[in-house]
């Protein structure tokens, strides 16, 4: 009789949602929306969500998290659903997390810990793939007393005195050594960045970042705007690597346009320390597009939790615009009174449709209008790179061509006048004379 070919098909983990209910957290979301969310991560990392269930707590218990009668009631739960995954909306302390794994006897892994999954799977660049693994081996190391069976095991050798080291010690050891490597391989990268973008501020243009929530629609503007093929869909952390495209306004002026990595409530510091040098792009950014998906019954508490990450990375000064993206949808809030509260400038868009793209072009001009005077250049003949640089950066039409040189007038960006400060015309004549 012929075997059957064993199925090398990927088994889908079951998972279960747990959470603590101590009413609404510190960024505007209930127990029951900040689970709702947890669920939408977890189908991000592929799990397969087969039940939440919430314990009302002031506060969570400090050794064990849950109390334990519902750990005990929820050990029944786990067996009905098959579950082989536990996931807790919140950072779990190592204590708390090797407790819970020892009671219902299956791994247990909280919100910080997925978020990092997914980055992890997600992570395209080499920059983002060393940030990914320097935050997990960061989460990781006050938790490797309960990763393997084999850390209480000895090994040490013949001819070694003592009992050697615990695989413990070695797995600490190794782990801060690996720590050290990706630390001097980040600096580098940043490093190299820096050079990046001294370069590219060499190059006179405004830099526009975009920001938001994760799933606002960011990816899908940028690419609406500069016709760019980034990866969008309707998933969380969809990128994570910031791209940079040039763009020119109605106005004729040229921009620099930034998608960054999405940003979420309860987002773990690990995270924003391990990825300091990509949401660098967003501290030296000229003006920041804040995406919001309007049509989300939480957008006010989205924009909120935005605000406050930005603050963290010291961004939060930047001149703003918010974008009220998927606006074709409707709001399923006080709208006027959430904006008016705002007192930033507002454009409602729809990026997958794209309507609504030339005001918030002319919102982006109106805004960079401060980066921008109105100049005369005179500038030789024989000076062509100098000629070219200075019309594709700005406004500038060529007014006449005489034996002084190509004159020229209109707006340019502040860097490109003070690049070229040596062509500028103070006084005008009043004649080619």
């Amino acid at each position: 009789m012929a075997k059957q070919a064993a199925s090398t098909a990927k088994q889908v983990e079951r998972a279960l949602m747990f959470g603590v209910d101590s009413g609404t957290n510190e960024f505007g979301f209930s127990a029951r929306e900040s689970i709702q969310e947890l669920c939408d991560l977890a189908a991000t990392a592929g799990l397969q969500v087969c039940g939440t269930d919430l314990q009302k707590l002031d506060q969570p218990k400090t050794g064990t998290y849950f109390g334990a009668g519902k750990v005990a009631e929820w050990a029944a739960m786990i067996q009905g659903c098959r579950a082989n995954v536990v996931v807790v909306d919140d950072e779990l302390r190592p204590a708390q997390q090797r407790y819970l794994e020892e009671s219902w006897n299956l791994k247990v892994i909280d919100r910080t810990m997925l978020i990092l999954d997914i980055f992890a799977r997600r992570a395209r660049t080499s920059e983002a793939k060393l940030q990914i693994e320097m935050a997990q081996l960061e989460y990781l190391f006050p938790r490797l007393t309960r990763m393997w069976q084999h850390f209480g095991q000895q090994s040490g050798g013949i001819g070694v005195r003592g009992p050697g080291e615990t695989q413990l010690e070695v797995d600490r050891r190794r782990n801060r050594l690996r720590v050290a490597q990706l630390k001097k391989q980040l600096q580098k990268v940043r490093g190299s960045r820096e050079l990046y973008r001294n370069r590219r501020q060499a190059v006179p243009v405004p830099v526009v970042s975009l920001v938001g929530y994760t799933n606002a629609g960011k990816s899908t503007l940028f690419n609406a705007l500069t016709q760019a093929a980034v990866l969008a869909e309707d998933k969380l952390f969809a990128t994570l690597d910031p791209t940079t495209r040039h763009i020119r306004l109605a106005n004729g002026q040229k921009i620099l346009l930034t998608d960054t990595v999405g940003f979420i409530q309860k987002l773990p510091h690990s995270l924003i320390s391990g990825f300091h040098a990509t949401l660098e792009e967003v501290t030296q950014a000229d003006l920041l597009v804040h995406v919001v998906d309007a049509s989300h019954p939480k957008a006010p508490d989205m924009v909120q939790t935005v605000l406050k990450v930005l603050e963290d990375i010291h961004a939060i000064g930047l001149p703003m615009v918010l974008v009220a993206n998927k606006a074709d949808c409707g709001f399923p809030y006080a709208w006027q009174a959430f904006i008016k509260k705002l007192r930033i400038p507002v454009c409602a868009v729809s990026a997958l449709k794209a309507s609504g793209l030339e005001r918030l072009g002319a919102t982006l001009a109106e805004q960079l209008r401060a980066f921008r005077v109105h100049g005369v250049f005179c500038v030789p003949a024989d000076e062509g790179a100098t000629l070219a640089e200075l019309q594709s950066c700005g406004s500038l039409k060529i007014t006449r061509s005489d034996e002084t040189g190509v004159w020229l007038e209109g707006w340019v960006d502040k860097k490109v006048a003070s690049k070229y400060r040596r062509w500028e015309i103070v006084a005008i004549p009043t004649s080619s004379s």
